[in-house]
């Protein structure tokens, strides 16, 4: 039985390319150990089959961002523990495929009140990072909340302008029922309780909180708990 030895040294046996050459394609899901991509180079192998797809790439793994519908109940680190291959939506069709590297030093951004639900974009991409973070306060959010109670006269005026939260006036947004029990927000950077506050306010409790929208970015039908991929056209 041969010695296990790191996948990148096999592969480097085998196809006589540079170390990280080999490093590159197996990070990059270009290399199978008996049938099953492995993209770690770190990996041991001893008498496995290794086999190098004849596309392959020698080429960096380029940085991602994951749009998750972020179940009730769970803080952001919980939602990050989701991330990984199992959980991808099956309705996602687009051309990457789940490595590990897609999963690492991810950045929550506009993070999400631990019992919010709805559209939670972690992300590794540099010009994302800067449009939700540093430009984050200037794109509209939309929510759909759950309410219980009999909104006051006028309440719903009130929702879209004359609240404070906080000791401070709270800039004018949108506001309408969506039906019965449901109100759907439009409003720009959003604090930690403010929308049950308002609710509060004006006669209602809250009873559920779920974003489906950043920027011009919809959650659509991602379903709770899954994942998918921002596309390549997208944008915030």
């Amino acid at each position: 039985m041969t010695e296990p030895i790191r996948l990148s040294k096999r592969l480097v046996e085998l196809t006589h390319c540079s170390r990280r050459e080999a490093e590159l394609y197996i990070e990059g899901g270009w290399v199978s150990v008996d049938g099953r991509v492995v993209d770690e180079p770190q990996f041991k192998v001893g008498d496995e089959a290794v086999v190098l797809h004849p596309d392959a790439v020698a080429a960096p793994v380029e940085p991602v961002t994951l749009l998750l519908h972020k179940p009730a109940g769970e803080s952001i680190e919980q939602a990050l523990q989701r991330l990984g291959p199992a959980t991808r939506a099956d309705s996602d069709h687009g051309p990457q495929h789940p490595l590990a590297r897609h999963f690492r030093k991810l950045t929550a951004l506009l993070p999400l009140e631990p019992a919010a639900s709805g559209l939670q974009v972690f992300s590794q991409q540099r010009g994302v990072l800067r449009r939700l973070g540093e430009d984050g306060d200037t794109l509209e959010q939309e929510f759909v909340v759950e309410v219980a109670g009999e909104l006051i006269d006028g309440g719903l005026a009130r929702l879209g302008h004359g609240l404070d939260y906080r000791g401070r006036p709270l800039p004018p947004c949108k506001v309408s029922w969506q039906s019965e029990r449901h109100l759907r927000f439009a409003l720009k950077a959003p604090q930690a309780g403010q929308i049950a506050h308002m609710c509060r306010s004006v006669g209602l409790e809250v009873l559920s909180l779920r974003r489906i929208r950043i920027g011009r970015l919809a959650m659509a039908r991602l379903p709770t708990g899954q994942w998918r991929y921002l596309g390549e056209h997208e944008r915030f």
